[in-house]
């Protein structure tokens, strides 16, 4: 699948701000640095489309990119803030948690989530309850596992063995956005899940 155009449509910091859906849209979500933006720039064949930062938090509210497709339906890419952004205020986190959770549960458009985790880390416990929750509310999510080019290749099996045996049957991809690894993958389930919303 091949990506013919990407574009910055919006970014909402409150749900008033949450422009009109285009088309279906997919979301990414994940830890503050798990490498959400840097995937997004991977995916879309983009250097900068999505700011990429050292420092966590970087994404403050919900991102829509416009991406424009060879051979499939056009799709809207949505960034969420990440989880982790411990130098943000506690009424910030709040907020964001907020305008995040009634997004999910209020967006006709939203067909699926991408729950990105670092791959030497694996899923801790915010990672735990955003797949819990996505499952309460009847949401397709597939596992990301990201920096895979960071492990070896048993390294890399261990944590997609590790991952599967806790929280299947959800779809895991193995990625990375330095090689370009698993984005092929990433690209197929997002055409499935696009296809079946």
């Amino acid at each position: 699948m091949r990506v013919l155009s990407a574009e910055f449509r919006a970014a909402a910091t409150h749900a008033g701000a949450i422009p009109a859906a285009r088309h279906v849209e997919i979301a990414v979500a994940g830890r503050s640095n798990v490498g959400k933006s840097s995937l997004l720039n991977r995916l879309t064949a983009r250097k900068r489309l999505a700011r990429t930062s050292k420092t966590p938090g970087c994404t403050r509210g919900l991102v829509f990119f416009d991406v424009h497709l060879s051979g499939a339906p056009d799709v809207t890419l949505v960034d969420l803030p990440g989880y982790g952004y411990a130098s943000r205020s506690k009424s910030e986190r709040a907020a964001w948690r907020r305008l995040v959770e009634g997004y999910l549960v209020d967006r006709d458009a939203l067909a699926g989530v991408l729950l990105l985790v670092d791959v030497r880390r694996g899923a801790g416990e915010a990672e735990i309850e955003m797949a819990d929750y996505l499952v309460e509310q009847s949401l397709s999510h597939a596992w990301v596992l990201t920096k895979a080019d960071k492990l070896k290749r048993s390294g890399q099996a261990a944590a997609v063995r590790a991952l599967a045996a806790e929280r299947a049957p959800a779809d895991i991809v193995l990625t990375s956005s330095t090689t370009g690894a698993g984005v092929a993958d990433v690209w197929s389930w997002i055409r499935e899940t696009a296809e079946a919303s």
